[in-house]
């Protein structure tokens, strides 16, 4: 029987439970640990029988993971913990800061490397999957323009700044593409779309007791950096319809590239995810680079790396000679 991929996680929220089912769907992987900065006692994993262990004692695991997974965010945790862990074990991360990654690459590089391990980064759906259909996108047609779109989609990151607000018992935010901007973009007539003109945000908030809504709605659509520039609407609605309605973690969204080719020829080539479940499909993202960042390895290939370094054959478990046959 073949050997299993011994993958470990750290961190479990809803990526590493996420990363915990997906595994469950690859025969070619196991999972060998779960590692947190919690109290162990208090994790109720999938599968009973997983070790929990805590995450500071990681070092004493070294020969006993192929892959190590790491599902903590992006803000704090893996700025610290990709160079870190990169240093003892193969890694991917989805280390989603898109104007830091080169600085963060050179930080896991310089871990990885040296240690002989090999570290893959900003896996996920963007960056990772609408990455490499960006660079597809202007390869193929190099005359034209990328277009990138999300949502309908639940932001992490602008649901927390709504929470921040005075006034915000609990809040979600979700960020809608413009239909119209979408379909002047298909029609391939290479629009100039500013950012109020390509997506719009709602929010739903709780609000705090005695907390005057008027008030809480000017700070939320006057807010620099996460809503001043587009059009927001905000709902306020009880916490019972939070938990009913929004409970669910939805995303999704467009890579379009619009092009000419020959004198007058206009191509559009279109790249759509619609997802039930942002934390889960990253999390199968993950998984299927963590089986190519282990065949990297024993290829030698060392260092951090991104989507871009890695051949698509590589993230299935079929062989080469099966992807010939069935797949291409």
């Amino acid at each position: 029987m073949p050997e299993k991929i011994r993958v470990g996680i750290a961190g479990y929220g809803n990526l590493g439970r996420g990363v915990e089912a997906a595994i469950g769907q690859n025969p070619d992987m196991m999972l060998a640990g779960v590692f947190t900065r919690r109290d162990p006692s208090q994790l109720q994993l999938l599968d009973s029988a997983v070790p929990v262990h805590p995450l500071d004692g990681i070092a004493n695991f070294r020969d006993e993971i192929d892959v190590l997974i790491l599902c903590g965010g992006s803000r704090e945790d893996l700025p610290q913990q990709g160079p870190a862990l990169a240093a003892m074990f193969n890694t991917v991360d989805s280390f989603d800061t898109h104007a830091k990654i080169p600085a963060y690459f050179d930080a896991v590089d310089q871990a990885a490397e040296p240690s002989g391990h090999t570290a893959i980064i900003s896996v996920g759906w963007d960056p990772g999957l609408f990455s490499l259909n960006r660079l597809l996108g202007e390869a193929v047609l190099p005359e034209g323009q990328t277009y990138t779109f999300w949502g309908k989609g639940l932001s992490q990151g602008h649901s927390d700044a709504v929470r921040r607000v005075p006034g915000v018992a609990a809040a979600v935010q979700y960020t809608i593409p413009v239909p119209q901007a979408i379909e002047r973009v298909r029609s391939g007539s290479l629009p100039s779309l500013s950012t109020r003109e390509k997506h719009t945000r709602e929010c739903h908030v709780v609000l705090a007791e005695g907390a005057d809504a008027q008030s809480v709605r000017e700070a939320i659509i006057s807010m620099p950096d996460y809503f001043a520039d587009y059009d927001t609407t905000v709902n306020f609605i009880t916490a019972e319809e939070l938990r009913e309605r929004h409970a669910a973690m939805p995303h999704g969204g467009f890579v379009i590239r619009s092009g000419q080719t020959g004198a007058s020829n206009t191509q559009v080539v279109e790249y759509a995810l619609k997802l039930d479940s942002n934390p889960e499909f990253t999390s199968s993202v993950l998984v299927c680079y963590a089986r190519a960042a282990w065949r990297l390895n024993r290829q030698g290939i060392t260092g951090a790396k991104t989507v871009y370094d890695v051949a698509p054959g590589l993230l299935s478990r079929k062989t080469p000679q099966e992807l010939r046959k069935e797949l291409l």
